[in-house]
């Protein structure tokens, strides 16, 4: 008897093949069989005119805080996530020395903007010094999804290092052999890959970019070749360069550093991925880049740009950042409960001081808080967000283009807008990959055969960016809805999602909806999928808050058989639990 029968789904099988018809059985938290399906069941569902395709695999995530405190793992549960991939971008919490928590959290909260307050009051610290330790305390929780994890490079050069890695000093021959051991050590206990970061945007709360960032071709050789001898993981990276003149100056461009990852991944004889958007400065670096693919993988190697399915937007609202934070007027008031606070922004007299007052900058000079400059100089830029909400929008849309047709100047057309309402306004800023304007280059990029999907960096950023929803998107605006440009099939999104990334961590036990495959599905409706309003919620350890939004339209999600959701609401049900690399990495 099956566990579970699909009958009559539209099936996306995660293979890049096109959508057909067909029945689902599961049994003992497997596909058992796919295509006409009958026979007894312990439970039949009717997915006439619904959508069967695997769980999304998020292979770009910073939930390495998260897991210590939270097993339903929101955003991501919410929005199809069965599979998730956390300690990218160079940062994590293992190894960690004794007495070590605090320089671990400096680097998460500048870099991914993650309250440390949450991280301080959350992480249950003292259950691990090393990696191994690390890998065996997350074996001991269960989630709603599985979680995988790789060895992150500043955590590693912390411990080796100590202040000379704070320095960016260069690692000595025994450096090397430390970080090496260590890194053997980490894939050997299960740990998916290593990641590295190389932007000088990536910065400490004290305004100093992260361990890691300028190590030199050596060192990341030396962590090729430790790779190499035991057989494991995959090679992750942020370039340098990659977001352009934002981050302040790079030590090396965005090829140079494709070049070296190349020559990473012939050295280790491993998959790399690393992060690829449009550089508003330099447009076609990214095209560049891809050459360097193409003919990296046409040699042998296997390298897997990850891009975004929309762009990395910076959001403003009251309840979050905005570009009034810091006004000397506003500091006084922004104790205050909220309804008070927008009570008091709301009196004429407050809102003069406040749009004539001098900023006060943050003592901490890597804070996310300093953002409040960027959003200043980008408000013209900016989109209010609007139900329902408008992804890919015309320029005569944006609040520069607004506040002229209003007569206004842009700080107070700015500041009327957050206001307004309920103080629950947001806009938003389509920041890396909207160069021109429209998503021409998305589009290019999700198309192009050596690509993959990631970059949500759900878990951070909770504050400013809230591309964690983009499985959802993706499949409301590029399948669905998209009017200023061609739409894509949905068999290219799904496997994208899905077993592409799957196969690009070494999880061949998933990813696809075939016979012998981990039950991890969705059932969704398409036509009613859609995605909420963004909210902010007090809901991380010491009250800290985070963006959130919802989604409509999923059905079920399965994870390894066991129902996780049905129709938007959590079952309850935890059955993730930490990916172990060592025996799926082949």
């Amino acid at each position: 008897m099956h566990d579970c029968l699909i009958k009559g789904a539209t099936i996306v099988d995660g293979t890049g093949a096109s959508p057909r018809n067909g029945d689902i059985a599961i049994a003992g938290g497997k596909i058992a069989a796919v295509g006409k399906v009958d026979g007894p069941a312990k439970e039949t569902i009717d997915a006439a005119g619904a959508y069967a395709t695997p769980g999304w695999v998020d292979v770009h995530t910073h939930y390495d805080g998260q897991v210590s405190w939270d097993d339903q793992l929101n955003p991501s549960f919410s929005h199809g996530v069965t599979s998730i991939v956390m300690g990218n971008c160079g940062v994590g919490f293992a190894p960690c020395p004794p007495g070590g928590e605090r320089r671990m959290v400096e680097l998460m909260e500048g870099v991914e903007d993650i309250p440390g307050t949450a991280l301080y009051e959350g992480i249950e610290w003292g259950n691990w010094e090393t990696f191994p330790e690390y890998i065996s305390y997350l074996a001991g929780r269960a989630f709603s999804m599985d979680v995988g994890t790789q060895v992150p490079h500043s955590a590693v050069r912390n411990y080796v290092m100590g202040e000379r890695a704070l320095r960016h000093e260069d690692a000595t021959d025994e450096d090397l052999a430390a970080m090496g051991r260590i890194v053997q050590e980490g894939l050997q206990a299960g740990a998916l890959g290593f990641s590295t970061s190389r932007t000088v945007g990536h910065r400490s709360v004290s305004g100093e970019p992260i361990p890691g960032t300028f190590a030199e071709k050596a060192e990341l050789l030396a962590i090729g070749r430790a790779m190499q001898a035991v057989g494991l993981g995959v090679f992750q990276a942020v370039p340098a360069g990659v977001v352009g003149d934002i981050a302040g100056p790079e030590k090396w461009t965005t090829e140079q550093e494709v070049a070296l990852f190349a020559e990473v991944a012939r050295t280790s004889g491993r998959r790399c991925t690393f992060t690829l958007v449009q550089n508003g400065n330099r447009p076609e670096q990214w095209r560049n880049c891809l050459k360097i693919v193409e003919e990296a993988n046409a040699s042998g190697l296997s390298i897997r740009p990850q891009v975004a399915s929309r762009p990395i937007g910076f959001v403003t609202s009251l309840r979050s950042y905005h570009m009034f934070q810091r006004r000397e007027t506003y500091l006084k008031l922004a104790d205050l409960p909220f309804a008070e606070r927008l009570a008091q922004m709301r009196k004429p007299e407050v809102k003069a001081a406040i749009l004539k007052d001098r900023d006060v900058p943050p003592e901490q000079l890597g804070v996310m808080a300093n953002v409040y400059g960027l959003l200043a100089m980008a408000a013209p830029a900016m989109f209010p967000i609007e139900m329902p909400i408008n992804y890919e929008p015309e320029p005569a849309g944006s609040m520069g283009a607004l506040a002229a047709a209003a007569g206004q100047d842009i700080a107070e057309y700015t500041y009327d807008y957050l206001t307004g309402g309920d103080g629950d306004r947001f806009a938003i800023l389509l920041g890396a990959n909207f160069a021109d304007g429209t998503f021409s280059v998305i589009e290019e990029m999700l198309r192009h055969p050596h690509t993959t999907i990631g970059l949500s960096d759900a878990g951070a950023h909770v504050n400013l960016i809230f591309d964690a929803v983009a499985p959802t998107y993706q499949l409301t605006h590029w399948v669905r809805d998209r009017s200023r440009g061609p739409r894509l099939p949905i068999e290219l999104i799904v496997h994208k999602q899905t077993q592409r990334n799957a196969e690009l961590f070494g999880l061949h036990d998933r990813g696809s909806l075939e016979v012998g495959k981990r039950a991890d599905l969705n059932l969704f409706d398409l036509q009613r999928l859609q995605l909420g309003r963004l909210e902010v919620h007090d809901d991380l350890p010491a009250g800290g808050s985070r963006i959130l939004q919802s989604a409509k339209g999923y059905l079920n999600t399965f994870v390894a058989g066991v129902k996780t959701r049905q129709n938007d609401q959590d079952t309850g049900a935890r059955p993730g639990r930490v990916i172990r690399g060592t025996a799926l990495s082949a």
